[in-house]
């Protein structure tokens, strides 16, 4: 299928089962992150997902790609984020499986049904609004400062829209592991499964992958670490393995 891109926009190859994403390079494109929450998550093929911030669509697509979920919705505040993600749906003719919607996180129980999810997914902003260096680009500060949404809002929101038993996976920083704990717990998703991400073996964990089940049970399993690169730079053959790269 042709779409049409603007001056600015490029598609790039997911490596996998020959899908393909619209980016734009003066926009915030996406990362590592949100392709390793995706070989974090254990989607089921009868899921039904919620994905809350999805940027340009990338999660929904990726757990299309592999787990065959049943749908997917992905909620989306910023209007040229919502069109590159609607037309990289089309572009992959995923039209009948994923629902690109434009929303605001903090409304979304509003939005949707509740309880009605069986997954809901976040690669929310890591920092706290006025912490760090903000990028001049709008589109990017959003992205990556609580500008529009907080953690709060995100968990307290996910909590409402899971079924009961019903998973919650986001991806975030390790210093403000604290604050997804309490937060978790406030909103009553159990931490269930969690994993630090390193850059490299001797080096500090700088990314956490958590999975909580609502009104779940108390027990933490904090898996293996998953160290991104080798010393020489190359991706470790795990990473390799979650890219699709081995195949």
């Amino acid at each position: 299928m042709k779409i049409k891109l603007k001056s600015t926009e490029r598609v790039d190859d997911l490596q996998i089962k020959g899908y393909k994403i619209i980016q734009d390079t003066n926009k915030f494109c996406f990362g590592i992150d949100a392709v390793l929450l995706t070989g974090f998550i254990k989607a089921r093929k009868k899921d039904n997902v919620l994905d809350l911030g999805t940027g340009t669509g990338i999660i929904p697509i990726l757990l299309e790609a592999k787990y065959n979920i049943k749908s997917a919705t992905a909620l989306e505040i910023q209007d040229e984020s919502v069109d590159m993600a609607m037309r990289s749906i089309c572009l992959n003719e995923l039209d009948n499986k994923i629902k690109i919607v434009k929303g605001d996180i903090k409304e979304a129980d509003n939005k949707f049904p509740l309880s009605s999810f069986d997954l809901v997914t976040s690669n929310p902003p890591y920092m706290i609004n006025k912490n760090g260096l903000q990028n001049n680009n709008i589109e990017k500060t959003i992205a990556r400062h609580e500008v529009l949404c907080n953690l709060d809002d995100v968990i307290r929101v996910s909590s409402k829209l899971v079924k009961v038993g019903g998973k919650f996976a986001m991806v975030h920083r390790p210093h403000r592991l604290s604050d997804i704990m309490y937060l978790l717990r406030k909103y009553k998703l159990e931490p269930k499964r969690m994993r630090l991400v390193y850059p490299k073996e001797n080096k500090e964990p700088n990314m956490v992958l958590i999975e909580a089940v609502r009104h779940g049970k108390s027990m933490l399993k904090v898996e293996a670490p998953l160290i991104v690169y080798n010393n020489d730079g190359s991706y470790t053959d795990e990473i390799i393995k979650i890219y699709g790269l081995d195949n």
